[in-house]
């Protein structure tokens, strides 16, 4: 933000361009799966996705703008696009009933989730993990995951 000295529309617009160009421009594909933007409610002309992108909160009317999320808006597409990497986890959960897909940049502390929806999948969320009980829950998370596909094969 400070690119544009201190202009909130300004830097706003240009989160936005990159978001478009990577989201709605650019169609990304997640292992061959592509991914769609949840449009509605739009807000100020914008996706839901894109505010997702950008902001925290329970809700979608409390939600607040996250400096560090906005910095971030294009980790989450190139995460997707570098999923094999070694240094990228990717697992499966369940969360509130729904079939989501984390990948976790751990060295960078940063956690993507995508939501599988019928025939393509929505990037759901994206964001810093900060708190350590959060890490260590994640990397239970995957432990778990790993040993129940081991056990599958």
């Amino acid at each position: 933000m400070d690119d544009f000295g201190g202009d909130w529309n300004d830097y706003l617009d240009m989160l936005y361009k990159l978001f478009e160009a990577d989201y709605i421009i650019g169609r990304p594909k997640f292992r061959g799966k592509r991914l769609n933007i949840k449009r509605y409610p739009l807000d100020q002309d914008k996706e839901a996705t894109f505010w997702h992108l950008i902001s925290e909160g329970i809700s979608e009317e409390s939600r607040n703008i996250d400096l560090r999320r906005c910095e971030r808006i294009r980790w989450l597409r190139a995460i997707v696009d570098n999923a094999d990497d070694p240094n990228i986890k990717v697992w499966k959960n369940f969360r509130k009933g729904e079939k989501r897909i984390c990948l976790w940049l751990e060295q960078e502390d940063y956690l993507v989730i995508l939501a599988e929806r019928k025939g393509y999948l929505l990037p759901w969320t994206a964001y810093m993990i900060t708190e350590d009980h959060r890490k260590r829950k994640l990397q239970k998370e995957y432990k778990e995951w790993k040993v129940r596909q081991a056990q599958k094969s």
